[in-house]
């Protein structure tokens, strides 16, 4: 694994991608599969249907120096966006890891392979990380349990695109 910095965020080489900051070049692959129905409804964020801007708005939010959030598009090694992988800055050394695969490359261990490489990078420097998934998708779960997170409990989180509060599943990844 080849760790770099650019801009202040991290580029982390996997074995099948590399995970890079989000750039403008990415916006028409972003909003293709952002804005498919399967991707928004597994996450809490993405609308649907897509509104107009809202990808040039993330994109913008991803890349501000003053951003809460870092983000990376998991990119093949011809460039195209497989996906999304991001850590939220919390308060004392924690985040919380979010991520969507488009779903052409559903079951292709991407997912589990970008929480992996994230993890072992700990660009963030964290002693504990984050993670909710809809418990709708047993799968995200499966890449967290894979990744060495423990379960924590039953919440629920609204999902923008349901329109709805949805049952989670809640899980920590604790650095020793």
């Amino acid at each position: 694994m080849r760790v770099e910095t650019i801009t202040g965020q991290q580029v982390i080489e996997a074995e099948r991608f590399t995970l890079r900051p989000v750039q403008s070049s990415d916006a028409g692959q972003i909003r293709m599969y952002a804005g498919d129905i399967r991707v928004s409804e597994f996450t809490s964020s993405i609308p649907h249907p897509l509104p107009r801007g809202a990808t040039q708005s993330f994109i913008a939010r991803a890349t501000d120096p003053e951003r809460t959030e870092d983000v990376w598009v998991m990119a093949s090694k011809n460039d195209e966006v497989l996906g999304v992988i991001s850590l939220k800055h919390m308060d004392r050394a924690q985040s919380e890891i979010g991520y969507w695969v488009a779903p052409a490359f559903w079951g292709a261990g991407y997912a589990s392979e970008a929480v992996r490489v994230l993890l072992e990078a700990n660009p963030q420097n964290c002693n504990t990380i984050f993670a909710e998934v809809f418990q709708d998708n047993p799968a995200s779960a499966r890449v967290l349990t894979n990744a060495g997170f423990e379960y924590l409990g039953d919440a629920e989180k609204f999902s923008v695109a349901r329109n709805a509060n949805v049952a989670t599943w809640t899980y920590l990844k604790k650095y020793a």
